[in-house]
């Protein structure tokens, strides 16, 4: 693991433990496949994969309450989008997600400038309690290989 990537891994043990929840191998692997594929955005089923390279008898299902456990306590986010699998964040730091609609790929793009939730509020009287900025286009791969195409299709409707 990179530097970035132990610091990460830090970081969610810790908010582990401030929750009270305990630090299980399964959840070590758990953890590991999230920080390691993170530029994915992976999903359960690769998470699944990964991780049960470390802990064996790791179950599909256990993952599935794991990740849930994780995004109900604000230590990952879940992006979830019509008819695929939900995909796991676990950059918490403010940035825009760049969808591909021909490859599906997910690409953060940090913000310039940070959304200060509180002056939203106090501006609006609306409580933020979550947010997610999406971009939709193509990916560079995707427009090297098919840059006419895609260009003169344009599907913008098209979603993961």
């Amino acid at each position: 693991m990179v530097p970035d990537n132990r610091m990460q891994r830090e970081f969610i043990i810790r908010q582990l433990r401030y929750r009270g929840l305990r630090i299980t191998n399964q959840r070590l692997a758990i953890i590991d496949a999230l920080v390691e594929k993170e530029r994915l955005h992976p999903g359960v089923y690769l998470i699944h994969k990964e991780a049960k390279k470390r802990c064996r008898s790791l179950s599909l299902s256990s993952v599935y309450a794991t990740i849930h456990e994780f995004s109900r306590c604000g230590i990952i986010k879940m992006l979830q989008f019509d008819g695929v699998e939900n995909r796991c964040e676990s950059d918490l730091e403010d940035h825009i997600n760049l969808v591909c609609d021909v490859c599906r790929e997910i690409i953060d793009y940090k913000l310039p400038m940070a959304i200060k939730q509180r002056e939203v509020s106090r501006k609006t009287g609306f409580t933020v309690t979550n947010n997610r900025l999406e971009c939709y286009g193509y990916c560079r791969k995707c427009k090297k290989d098919k840059p006419n195409s895609i260009v003169r299709e344009g599907s913008r409707n098209a979603r993961l």
